[in-house]
This record gives structure tokens, sequence and C-alpha cells, in this order.
């Protein structure tokens, strides 16, 4: 095997199709989620072999550190922080806000974090990658913790890019738009009752701002991600990746 990747949120989704490019280009992946039979379900899909699943809740310092206990002194050729949580908050008693920063922003802070050590143990060049969010660029009624937590991780992901240069860590983050998961197709749904129409016309309306018209799919972010983690020279970016919502000069 080539090098070895710690990705979160690998159970579905980007965080699978990630998976799925790395072992398909001869790596070795370990794959971290707090679900167990989703993280299997991953794992069957991957060619080659010694994967490993390691369940864990990037909210959870304590969950993260057992989850760094059994796996020793495996070392790391990059951290892959994707796992996150989406949908909307409202102020009161039911608000997500806290929930959604603890998971999105404070839980990518406790995962690089926790199996840092296990980064700095490759000699040469290493990656910390993490996926942000269009919406770190733009502003979504109701989606204020998600749009503060994806915009935070911007900030989180320059100063550990001036950090961690003198030890050849290399971190950049992705901007994903609409991407085709469960995740987004949830998104959809919950945006289209609360405007009163079905989830079909709501997408009609949300590609009206997208130039390409569609969604981008998981593998589409998955080969830039390799991309990303095979690279010498780009550190402290963000690459926006939304069929053309968000153009930045």
């Amino acid at each position: 095997m080539d090098k070895t990747y710690l990705i979160s949120g690998a159970g579905s989704g980007i965080g699978r199709a990630i998976a799925q490019k790395l072992s398909a280009e001869g790596n070795r992946c370990v794959l971290m989620g707090r679900s167990s039979a989703t993280l299997q379900e991953t794992e069957a899909a991957l060619p080659g072999s010694g994967h490993l699943v390691l369940a864990a809740d990037i909210k959870s310092i304590e969950s993260l550190n057992s989850a760094a206990t059994k796996l020793g002194d495996v070392a790391f050729d990059g951290l892959v922080a994707n796992a996150g949580i989406g949908g909307e908050n409202q102020w009161g008693s039911t608000d997500r806000w806290q929930d959604i920063i603890d998971t999105n922003l404070t839980g990518t802070y406790n995962f690089v974090n926790t199996f840092l050590p296990n980064l700095v143990k490759t000699p040469g060049e290493k990656h910390i990658l993490i996926t942000s969010s269009v919406l770190a660029r733009l502003g979504v009624a109701n989606y204020s913790a998600y749009c503060t937590s994806k915009a935070g991780l911007l900030g989180l992901m320059r100063s550990w890019a001036v950090q961690y240069a003198a030890q050849n860590i290399l971190v950049n983050a992705i901007c994903p738009g609409w991407v085709d998961t469960d995740m987004a197709q949830h998104g959809l749904q919950g945006i289209a009752n609360g405007i009163g129409v079905t989830k079909e016309e709501f997408y009609d309306i949300a590609m009206q701002s997208v130039p390409l018209r569609r969604m981008s799919q998981p593998r589409e972010v998955a080969a830039l991600v390799a991309y990303l983690l095979s690279q010498g020279s780009i550190t402290g970016q963000t690459i926006d990746i939304n069929c053309g919502a968000v153009m930045n000069s």
C-alpha cells in the first residue's frame, strides 16, 4: 500500500466517496464515524485490504481519545476532516446551534488535534484536508449555525497552514456546493417543506443559481480531495467545487 489516510464521516456521502477514491489508488483507509454499521458498508465497498473501521464521535474528546488508543502507533500521511451535520437552526428551546457548532467546528478541531501525533510520525510531506461548504461563502436564512461553523473552518485551516508548515504539513479546505448525498437530499426536502413546494420544485429553484444547473457528484469531490492530497505546493487554500455557484477571483 502507498499511504494511510484517516477519514472522518466515512460512513456515507462524500466521506465514502473519498475512501473509495483513495483506496482505488492503492492507499490504506482508516474509516471513522459514529455508526459501525455504515462504516462497515463503506469498508466492504473498498478495493484492497488492510482498511480499518474506527467508531468515534468527533464531538466527544473522550470518544476520540479512546479511538486513538485503539490505533496505537499507526502513522498517517493525511487526515481528512470530513464529518459534519447540516440542517436549520432557530433561536429558542429547540435551537440546534450548539450541536452544529460542536460537531462541525469544534469537532474538526478535536479530531485533528487528537490524531496529530499519528500524523507527525510520518516523515516528509503530510496533509490535513477539511471539508467546509459553499455556505461558508453565502448566507442562507435559518442556517446561521451551519454557515458559521463552515466559515469558521476556513479560519481554522489558515491558522493551521501557518502553524504546521515547518513540520511539512499542508493544510487546505474544500467548499462543495450542492452534492448529491443523503444529507443534501434531506436539506432539499426540509427547505421545500418550509416554503411549501415539492422537493423537485425546490431543486429546480436551487439550480437556477448554479451555472451548470446540477449538483456535483460525490466522486467528483473525492477526485479533488485525492489531487490535493497528492500535491506538495498548495497550502492554506480554499478550493471551491460548486458547479459555478460561487466564482472567486
